[in-house]
């Protein structure tokens, strides 16, 4: 059995070429732009902004497969204009003659013809100085313009999305899924354009039901977008990011980055424009999770919403039948941007860690609920006095000389020591714990780091090589790596059979254990392969290396090496969260472990 049967066939047997009719071409179209409702919301939507509008409803029923109504205040259209508007490749946007120079979210003239090929669809606009009219199509059928009411602008009304081809109705999921998929497309047009109103609403039997109301934000552009995204990712996010506006070799990068501290479990708080168009671009994506390399672990994802601002000539947006890919003319120029506009503020913000941090800490704190029988006995119990010897004494040191907390510590005094892991410091206003080893695994990193760049990094020699028994298989990767582990201080030669010698380690780590030290190496370079090591997996080595050099769990620390520590963490970015992107240390204020304690 094949799936190429011709089905239309001449005398002579071979398949006869005919002209498609225009209905059938429409449907063909409108099966690239319009994929599923959020698809025609954002069509609508764009046509909307593109005519200028300052507010725009969104209205849905049945997650948009029986009604969506976008209504605008643009510009409108002339009775004139409307059979033009549901023709295909008619649109007021582009010229066609510089198919480069595009500086509008559509210009292909395909969306009112698309939907009006799958769907009932009626169009009602209104342009300054002219009587409203109204049009429409229903499966690919025209009807004569006529009289309307409307004061200014257009709404777009669709109804039974998909009625003329039901097919294609089968591949729609729940009317939840596709009304959280409309929901998604709002709020990611809404970040693009922050000065603009926009209202989401569901519209069911039982009344309206508005899901998103969104007032147009005045002040400057870093203003507008810092309140519309609180608005729509929540405080939490705009207090931990970072503004960045960066320019370079005629681009431009401005958004909002959040702190590593503040990463998420997947890529869902990622929001990428290019000239304010919401794109999903894998060189984007790429250079965004390159950026925050040296602060997340692989399951983490940073959040950001970040607009690259370009000439129109030097981006294809015509890639794409949703327009949802760019192709950029210097693609190594929009990477090193995002890249080096990020790791500059993330640089900037020092020591600094989410404040989210403290806020799942002291929620940490807090008991959960108890049954009132339950809470009782534990009450009892707490008024008991305890069994001689029953309990251990917790590990704790403290500082015999504290030294008071100056206004520029920003990381306070250390006051003591608790189960030789946790540095507790007292700031102006409160305390900060601090995670010793994860700390100073971080700052012997970041002097790895600088040593290479610098004067390269100082080695060891080892008095007695250790030799390292390994599978040939991991003892030719190790060996293969040889000349870059060489450059990041970390001399291994051959031995025999599958064994290699560690000769040389570098001197800032001290005494290490080779054998763990070399096998923390290898399951870094496993994705490598045989392949020469890049920048990027050399920084990965060193951050595995500095976990042997660090202070370890369970070490006694004196006071004057605790805030030692505290000094050093002040003065190197990216102190306020380890390798893997954990925080390093934890504020809370006064007033927190007040409410704590039930004093406010």
């Amino acid at each position: 059995m094949t799936l190429h049967t011709p089905k239309i066939t001449g005398i002579s047997g071979r398949p006869v070429i005919r002209q498609l009719d225009e209905a059938a071409i429409n449907r063909i179209a409108a099966g690239e732009v319009v994929e599923r409702p959020a698809s025609a919301v954002k069509e609508l939507v764009e046509n909307a902004l593109d005519a200028g509008a300052g507010r725009i409803a969104i209205d849905y029923t049945d997650g948009g497969k029986t009604l969506i109504r976008v209504t605008d205040d643009g510009c409108g259209m002339t009775a004139e204009d409307l059979p033009l508007a549901l023709s295909r490749h008619a649109t007021s946007k582009i010229d066609g003659t510089d198919l480069l120079d595009i500086r509008s979210f559509g210009f292909r003239g395909e969306a009112l013809p698309s939907l009006g090929a799958v769907g009932r669809l009626t169009l009602t606009s209104r342009a300054a100085g002219h009587d409203a009219a109204q049009i429409a199509c229903d499966g690919g059928r025209l009807s004569a313009a006529k009289p309307a009411a409307l004061t200014r602008g257009t709404v777009v009304e669709l109804r039974d999305l998909f009625h003329a081809t039901p097919a294609r109705l089968k591949f729609l999921r729940s009317d939840r899924a596709e009304a959280q998929a409309i929901h998604d497309t709002v709020r990611r047009l809404a970040m693009a354009e922050p000065t603009v109103g926009f209202t989401l609403t569901e519209v069911t039997p039982d009344g309206p039901r508005m899901i998103l109301r969104l007032d147009p934000e005045t002040g400057d552009m870093f203003d507008a977008l810092h309140r519309r995204l609180t608005r729509l990712l929540g405080a939490d996010f705009t207090a931990n990011a970072l503004a960045i506006d960066t320019t370079r070799d005629g681009l431009r990068l401005i958004g909002y980055a959040a702190l590593p501290t503040y990463s998420r479990g997947s890529s869902a708080q990622q929001h990428l424009f290019v000239n304010g168009r919401p794109v999903t671009d894998r060189l984007l994506l790429g250079a965004l999770r390159a950026a925050y390399f040296d602060f997340l672990s692989r399951d983490r994802h940073p959040a950001a919403v970040l607009n690259l601002i370009v000439d129109p000539e030097r981006v294809d947006v015509n890639v794409h039948p949703a327009k949802a890919e760019v192709r950029f003319r210097e693609p190594d120029a929009a990477r090193g941007l995002v890249i080096t506009a990020l790791r500059t503020a993330l640089a900037g913000a020092g020591h600094r860690a989410s404040t989210t941090v403290a806020t799942e800490t002291l929620a940490a704190f807090r008991p959960e609920p108890r049954p009132a029988q339950a809470t009782l006995a534990r009450a009892f119990a707490l008024q008991a006095p305890a069994a001689p010897g029953f309990a251990e004494a917790p590990t704790a040191r403290v500082a015999p000389e504290p030294i008071e907390p100056a206004p520029d510590f920003p990381l306070g005094a250390a006051r003591a020591q608790l189960h030789e892991n946790w540095i507790v410091a007292q700031t102006a206003n409160g305390i900060v714990i601090v995670d010793q080893h994860a700390a100073h695994e971080r700052l012997v990193y970041e002097r790895l780091k600088r040593q290479l760049a610098e004067t390269g990094i100082a080695r060891q020699p080892l008095l007695i090589p250790e030799i390292v028994s390994l599978s040939p298989a991991d003892a030719a990767l190790i060996l293969a790596a040889a000349p870059a582990l060489a450059e990041a201080g970390l001399v291994v030669e051959p031995f025999g059979g599958s064994a290699v010698a560690l000769t040389e380690t570098p001197a800032i780590l001290g005494p290490v254990d080779g054998a763990a030290l070399l096998r923390d190496i290898l399951d870094e370079l496993a994705d490598a392969g045989h392949s020469a090591l890049t920048r990027a997996r050399i920084d990965a080595v060193l951050s595995r290396m500095a976990c042997h050099g660090s202070v370890r769990s369970g070490r006694q620390m004196r006071p004057e090496e605790m805030n030692a520590l505290l000094r050093e963490m002040e003065a190197t970015p990216g102190s306020g969260q380890c390798n893997h992107g954990r925080p390093t240390w934890v504020e809370l204020k006064l007033h927190d472990i007040e409410r704590l304690f039930g004093r406010r």
